[in-house]
């Protein structure tokens, strides 16, 4: 069924979009402010940085494991009973983090939190686009967006004028009255919707899970070793890239030959606009965190600036894509998202190669003005590049596509930042602008990818474009569609 309210969106779903907005902004912005902590950490705690990068490694790798099983609980337990759990896991695991007393309990509690996160970052795509529908899609995901953009360049900030004032216990404790708002708000404004039960959702693919979600994490965690050590033929980076190669081959295998719905039906890809749509995902989640990654080494390596003020020379790049994304999603639903990704891509990709032109003496107008072009490209890629991916797939597979993407994404964040580890470690210590070059060169090269990725989006949407079956060539039959849209009709009730 349309939704009545296409021109625009009717106060119910805007108080929808703002509550979830607020309990996921938490996690976006922790695990990007802990960056400025890492001295401060190692000082109060008495122990060696290559300790407290576990900080930061224990959430991703958390956060990525407990991303899948999303999938089945949100049609198995609810969205919102799903919501309020990964909000009391994230607020816990904060508290026990800005309580913590050594650096292991610290490692500890942030498994914690990336266990709630993992619950929230994906529910949060669910539960807004199958609340906003097909035809609506464009403008919410531009919302929302704004606070996955924005997040990692402002955390740097937050976490930086947090710690000039208070203790590094506080960027922590500051998710307490965030969460506990979260919460409430989540509790009176979150819809009540019902789970469909054990015998119609499925039972949980325990075979799936066991492969899938260690697997992505050892290949993030072979990722975060390499940028660490740079060097590729180490224990370290062999062996959870070997552990990575037999779990996602033994998923992959277990997926195609399942009599079960699986936990991801790998026959996603056969769609070319969902494969268009998650490969566009992981890189712009490359460019964006190589971009997150370079320019703070630039500005600090190259012009001597110190962390707090190259992380507002950062700014510009989040306030770009602040500004293009919410214009662009609302765009994707009358344009489409084909020539919109087009665009935004080849002006980010221009953005990248002036960077490779950047010199120890170029003016900070033009680095910052170039900052601000490739998040304003960015966000003109990101936002209707989700929307059509949620337009490609009818409702009951949405949580097997915002699984997907999202753990790609952060798959492409990790090479983003390994890439930008490898090239500048390559240069050599005398260097840094020859390695910022070179790796402003490698987010050239992946944007190049995005344009010919973007062919293969969808273009102008139907009138009153509603989601539907994939096509029958795509192959999915019944053991898919065990999976129901227990959320859609939320959406179509607006």
């Amino acid at each position: 069924m349309a939704h009545p309210s296409d021109e625009g969106l009717d106060p119910a779903l805007r108080r929808l979009i703002g509550v979830i907005l607020l309990g996921g902004i938490m996690g976006i912005l922790d695990g990007s402010m802990i960056a400025v902590a890492a001295d401060t950490l190692v000082k109060n705690f008495h122990t060696s940085l290559s300790a407290v990068s576990w900080v930061s490694t224990s959430y991703l790798l958390a956060l990525t494991v407990s991303i899948p099983v999303t999938t089945w609980a949100v049609d198995r337990f609810g969205g919102r009973r799903l919501w309020l759990l990964g909000l009391v896991v994230f607020l816990a695991g904060s508290i026990s983090a800005g309580l913590a007393w050594n650096i292991g309990s610290l490692i500890t509690f942030r498994v914690v939190q990336g266990l709630g996160a993992g619950l929230l970052d994906p529910l949060m795509l669910t539960l807004l686009a199958r609340s906003a529908g097909p035809s609506r899609i464009g403008r919410v995901m531009g919302l929302m967006g704004v606070v996955g953009s924005s997040g990692p360049v402002f955390g740097p900030v937050v976490g930086g004028l947090i710690l000039q004032g208070a203790s590094w216990r506080w960027m922590f404790l500051v998710n307490v009255p965030i969460g506990l708002a979260a919460l409430v708000l989540a509790l009176r404004v979150v819809p009540d919707d019902k789970p469909v039960g054990e015998h119609t959702a499925g039972k949980l693919d325990v075979v799936g899970l066991a492969l899938i979600g260690p697997g992505v994490a050892t290949a993030v965690l072979t990722l975060s070793q390499y940028a660490e050590r740079t060097e590729f033929l180490t224990w370290r980076v062999l062996v959870p890239l070997a552990a990575a190669v037999v779990l996602l081959g033994g998923y992959g295998a277990h997926a195609l030959r399942a009599r079960r719905a699986p936990l991801i039906d790998l026959r996603l890809f056969r769609s070319r606009g969902f494969s268009a749509s998650v490969t566009v995902g992981a890189l712009v989640g490359l460019a964006t965190f190589a971009s997150l990654f370079a320019l703070p080494l630039y500005y600090q390596q190259v012009r001597g600036h110190d962390t707090f003020a190259s992380a507002l020379l950062l700014a510009p790049l989040g306030v770009g894509s602040a500004l293009s994304m919410p214009l662009t999603g609302r765009l994707s639903d009358r344009l489409g998202s084909r020539r919109l990704v087009l665009g935004g891509a080849v002006l980010a990709g221009l953005s990248a190669l002036g960077f490779t032109q950047l010199a120890a003496g170029t003016s900070q107008v033009w680095s910052a003005a170039l900052a601000f072009t490739i998040g304003l490209g960015l966000g003109s890629v990101g936002a209707p590049t989700i929307a059509s991916l949620y337009r490609t797939l009818p409702g009951h597979l949405v949580p097997q596509g915002s699984t997907v993407l999202y753990m790609l994404n952060q798959l492409g964040a990790a090479i983003g930042i390994a890439l930008v580890a490898l090239l500048v470690q390559s240069a050599g210590s005398g260097d840094a602008l020859g390695g910022f070059q070179a790796a402003y060169w490698g987010v050239t090269g992946a944007l190049v990818l995005v344009v010919l990725a973007a062919t293969q989006l969808p273009g102008r949407p139907a009138p009153r474009e509603t989601a539907h079956e994939l096509p029958a060539e795509d192959g999915l039959d019944d053991r898919t569609a065990q999976a129901p849209a227990s959320l859609a009709a939320q959406g179509d009730s607006k």
